[in-house]
């Protein structure tokens, strides 16, 4: 007996040194495949930074520093980067107080359907950028946007007052895609999650209503505003499409347009100049992160106790006009634009009321017949379903790893999960550019769609990540306990017991990554060829203002819109139902 106690024991200890053995190889092989696609690039480009041949891709290897020392001495450089934290900083500055005062409407008054009303943010954050945008240039288009032809109709108005086509007209198209309802859906929650009594305490001092949100309320959520200002500040380098449609027609150049402008050019692409430009973009993100996270660790603030009472504020006949405000705002950011886009689609000519016949059908004609509208629409449909149906899988799976092995490489995992964030889309597109041109056996991917497939898979992998971390942790441990006992292994574990729990987590996710996949732009536009576009590059190379077919290209942008929102909300439905239910 005590020699068979001995040999269990031995075997024990050999099958524990097994599965860790097992489960180090798993996680070096998530860092090795990750790390290869997330992180390599952008330490790629700042290699070939140093690399002066004519051609870096044909070209030996030659070391030195004039790309450097040109880029530098470029005036335009430096004010690409201006222009990008210039335009990111009057977005937020407008977007942040607008989004503050919606959630805290939405989640601390009783203003009528406040549900309903949260849920169309998100439909709002669903629509593209791209589509909001085309609309936005066909009402407010110099020459002949509708709304400058509107008020060209008012006597003693000669021209309209609207130019799109500046800085403040891309600032608005900024606020009006993601720059509020992004906000939005990230501080309802916090709001909503607040003790009610700590508000109460300060009426009962006669505070009023506006006092105590501004002395009380405010001061208190401060932990999630700046939380959310800290998430949006990785973002400053992410924009591309509206800059590259409203800001190019005037020379103004941010700089993911400039490297886009630099690798494009009619003549040699100036790589050594792009890549510099990119690696500064890359040093000035890595210095983001530090204020990011001394912003988010500075001060915390606790707005949820034992005894914690959600309630309401009343703010009286005030909630009829923050609903009409809210309702306002969001025909402006969901049904005006699709209301724009069917309606500029079908005129002749977008401004022009003087021809005969205003409307007609030829734009819908020349799109849905065009082989690159087709080809685009199931570019986009397969990208999309893609990313809905494998990024939960993998990023669920990486999660699990991180939370609930004990296996060692797990940190370093997790930094990969975190670097790739602050990776801009357009630093992404170029790393994978030089990848594959510079790697022999994936000179193949270059245009294909199943490079397509490995960008926008990995695309937003540090919120998916994230959350399913925030899910995982919520399930005991009992539940993967009793399907081992039952004899499941630890597969059919996962797809029995882990994924029904974490359903709707994962639509969330799903319905996330469709939204992303479908209206990428800057990081996919380097690497997608005429065969592989997408809709939105599609629309971004019609809606260009010396195509003259902005007519085709709302026709484009509705199509887009009404994928990708049509599906990404039958997708949240359906997975919401797939889920663990109670009767």
């Amino acid at each position: 007996m005590r020699s068979m106690s001995v040999a269990q024991r031995t075997g024990q200890v050999t099958a524990d040194a097994l599965r860790a053995n097992r489960g180090t190889f798993v996680v070096a092989m998530l860092i090795i495949s990750l790390g290869f696609w997330l992180i390599f690039p952008a330490m790629l480009i700042f290699i070939e930074t140093f690399n002066v041949a004519d051609n870096m891709f044909a070209d030996p290897w030659h070391w030195g520093l004039d790309n450097w020392r040109q880029a530098l001495a470029r005036p335009s450089i430096w004010q690409a980067l201006w222009n990008t934290v210039r335009v990111w900083g009057m977005t937020f500055v407008f977007s942040f107080p607008i989004a503050v005062v919606i959630a805290w409407t939405l989640a601390r008054t009783r203003i009528p359907g406040s549900h309903i009303l949260e849920f169309l943010f998100w439909v709002s954050y669903m629509i593209p950028g791209i589509s909001t945008t085309i609309a936005w240039i066909t009402l407010m288009d110099p020459d002949l946007g509708l709304l400058n032809k509107l008020f060209e109709l008012l006597p003693f108005v000669e021209e309209g007052p609207f130019n799109i086509f500046s800085v403040p007209g891309i600032v608005w198209a900024q606020v009006m895609a993601n720059g509020i309802a992004g906000k939005v859906m990230l501080l309802t929650p916090a709001f909503r999650n607040m003790d009610a009594s700590l508000e109460e305490a300060a009426r009962v001092s006669g505070a009023s209503t506006l006092r105590t949100m501004l002395r009380m309320t405010l001061p208190l959520m401060a932990a999630p505003m700046v939380l959310v200002s800290a998430l949006q500040m990785v973002r400053i380098f992410q924009s591309f499409e509206i800059e590259q449609l409203l800001g190019v027609p005037f020379g103004f150049y941010v700089y993911s347009t400039l490297i886009f402008r630099l690798i494009r050019l009619d003549g040699l692409p100036d790589y050594g100049t792009a890549t510099a430009l990119a690696s500064v973009t890359m040093i000035l993100v890595i210095a983001i992160i530090p204020l990011q996270r001394w912003m988010l660790h500075r001060r915390l603030y606790t707005t949820i106790r034992a005894g914690f009472r959600p309630s309401f504020v009343d703010i009286g006949g005030w909630r009829w006009v923050m609903l009409g405000v809210i309702l306002t705002l969001l025909i402006l950011l969901t049904i005006g634009p699709m209301l724009v886009l069917v309606f500029g689609s079908f005129m002749t000519r977008t401004g022009y009321f003087q021809i005969d016949p205003i409307f007609t059908t030829s734009h819908w004609e020349t799109v849905l017949t065009a082989r690159r509208f087709v080809l685009g629409t199931w570019t986009t449909l397969k990208l999309a379903s893609f990313a809905a149906v494998a990024s939960p899988l993998l990023f669920s799976l990486v999660a699990y790893v991180i939370v609930r092995t004990r296996w060692r490489g797990r940190g370093i995992l997790d930094f990969v999960i975190w670097g790739s964030a602050v990776i801009p889309g357009m630093l992404t597109g170029l790393g994978m550019l030089f990848i594959v041109l510079n790697t022999p056996f994936l000179n193949v991917l270059y245009g294909s769609f199943g490079l397509l497939m490995i960008v926008v898979l990995l695309q937003g992998n540090t919120t998916g990540v994230n959350i399913t971390k925030g899910a995982i942790v919520q399930i005991g441990q009992d539940m993967e306990d009793a399907g081992r006992i039952a004899g499941a292994s630890w597969l059919r574990t996962y797809f029995l017991i882990w994924i029904p729990l974490m359903m709707p987590t994962l639509a969330l996710i799903s319905v996330l990554n469709f939204v992303i996949a479908a209206g990428a732009t800057g990081s996919i536009i380097l690497l997608a060829s005429r065969d592989t576009y997408t809709l939105a590059i599609l629309a971004l190379e019609i809606a260009r203002s010396d195509a003259g077919t902005q007519e085709e290209a709302s026709a484009v942008g509705l199509v887009l819109m009404v994928l990708t929102v049509g599906v990404a909300s039958v997708a949240k439905v359906v997975g919401v139902k797939m889920g663990v239910r109670q009767r």
